[in-house]
């Protein structure tokens, strides 16, 4: 149960669910409870399926390319550094229209729920922990943020926005610490310590 936990923790940071529930219901702004339930469906099947298909066939990827699970340590722990330090200084930006069709799978689904920061996560937590068990990790994570988008509206009474937005600085305060202990394992693996 304690490697579930340590397996889960990285991913539940790198989707941050709560951190993008304001960029939910600005998407879903105006929409009923029955329009929202198939794209929110949408959004996590998607987002499973991609970030799933990273964790079973990433590390082929890499061996096919001849990158090492070091270098690709050191890589990713670098992007997700760059995100979560993007995340924590931006100060919001400007978003173009999105067709409400298109809303589960592109933006939601792919890359809000599962961008490069889940799998990159993914695939060093299958590194870490193996497949069954960040497949399960990443099955929990998706349907726990289908469920925060359910309930987007209490939360969002809640939280506010000031109190989203506190969490997702957490969340990528977290990321960045994350990033810094894999580019250190990287680097450890590269010199014989790892």
């Amino acid at each position: 149960m304690l490697e579930f936990w340590a397996c889960f923790v990285p991913l539940f940071v790198a989707v941050d669910a709560v951190g993008v529930l304001p960029l939910f219901l600005g998407f879903t702004r105006g929409m009923g409870r029955r329009e929202m339930a198939p794209l929110i469906f949408k959004s996590v099947l998607s987002a499973t399926l991609v970030a799933g298909a990273f964790v079973l066939f990433g590390t082929e990827l890499l061996v096919m390319l001849g990158i090492t699970v070091d270098d690709f340590m050191v890589a990713g722990g670098a992007v997700l550094f760059v995100i979560a330090l993007s995340d924590l200084v931006s100060l919001g930006g400007v978003r173009e229209p999105v067709s409400p069709g298109d809303l589960g799978v592109v933006p939601l689904g792919i890359p809000l729920i599962a961008g490069p920061a889940v799998l990159t996560t993914a695939m060093l937590q299958r590194e870490l922990h193996g497949v069954a068990m960040t497949l399960a990790a990443l099955a929990a994570n998706t349907a726990l943020a289908g469920a925060v988008f359910s309930a987007a509206g209490p939360l969002n009474r809640v939280l506010g926005v000031t109190g989203a937005k506190i969490v997702s600085k957490i969340a990528n305060l977290l990321l960045a610490a994350i990033a810094v202990m894999l580019i250190r394992r990287g680097v450890a693996g590269f010199l014989g310590m790892g």
